[in-house]
């Protein structure tokens, strides 16, 4: 005998179906769409190395990002690029790569660490930093070599000290600086609390140091200005998380920031 769609029968039937399907779904057991792990951004983690100048742009673009993607968290490390591919040649986990030069890039490169070829977001250009007043009275590139300045410059295989020997070598300087920094922030630290007279830095650090230190501009700068590469790597797990990172940076809304701050355009 046929049963009545309203039938108590057919009620409970239909009730145990919802019943399992429940269970399942709170298990983690029903299928995923397209057989793929589930990538949802709200649980999505990300984790960027950048350069140590893009310190204030990232942060803030990375809380854009998170705020854009449903919540996706995005961890940074910041340091001098040249640390920074060391470490991801080291086996460092990461997802996204920034660097302050081609050449820091193209280590990551040749080790087989890209997902896709990097792409130029950003450029920069080096200003002489000098603390508040210049009491050391520096006008040029020239005063730099002056006798008895104390001068701090970024390491050579640093960006910003590759980019330092670059402008020198243009004005036919040889610079001697009492020490040599890991990265362009510990650079300017040096300046700020007043243990240089002067240190060659991008002009997005004067700009960003927020009137803590005075800035000079030199026209020998032209010769080394530095384009900023970024790339997602190839053992990022997010999914395409990594990519539309890049993307963000590259679009109208990172570009915005990027230009805010002092940077030049790709």
């Amino acid at each position: 005998m046929r049963k009545r769609a309203g039938s108590p029968r057919c009620k409970s039937a239909a009730a145990g179906a919802l019943a399992l399907v429940a269970l399942l779904t709170a298990c983690g057991a029903m299928p995923t769409t397209g057989g793929g792990q589930s990538t949802s951004s709200s649980s999505a983690s990300l984790t960027v190395f950048a350069a140590a100048s893009l310190k204030s742009t990232f942060t803030d673009l990375a809380h854009q990002f998170e705020i854009a993607h449903g919540g996706a968290k995005v961890n940074l490390s910041f340091g001098g690029s040249s640390d920074l591919v060391a470490q991801l040649q080291n086996g460092a986990p990461a997802d996204v790569f920034a660097s302050a030069d081609e050449a820091n890039m193209a280590k990551a490169t040749s080790g087989g660490l890209l997902s896709g070829g990097p792409q130029i977001f950003a450029t920069n250009v080096l200003e002489i930093a000098v603390p508040k007043g210049n009491p050391a009275g520096i006008h040029s590139l020239q005063d730099l070599a002056k006798p008895g300045v104390r001068l701090v410059l970024c390491a050579p295989q640093v960006p910003c000290g590759s980019a330092a020997q670059k402008a020198a070598q243009s004005a036919g300087l040889a610079l001697k600086p009492v020490s040599e920094e890991q990265s362009v922030t510990d650079v300017l630290g040096k300046v700020i609390s007043g243990d240089a007279d002067a240190g060659l830095v991008y002009v997005t650090d004067v700009k960003g140091a927020g009137g803590k230190v005075d800035g000079v501009t030199f026209p020998e700068s032209k010769a080394a200005v530095n384009r900023y590469p970024i790339a997602a790597l190839k053992q990022s797990k997010t999914g395409t998380l990594a990519q539309e990172f890049v993307d963000f940076v590259r679009g109208a809304q990172g570009q915005k920031v990027l230009g805010d701050a002092g940077f030049g355009a790709p």
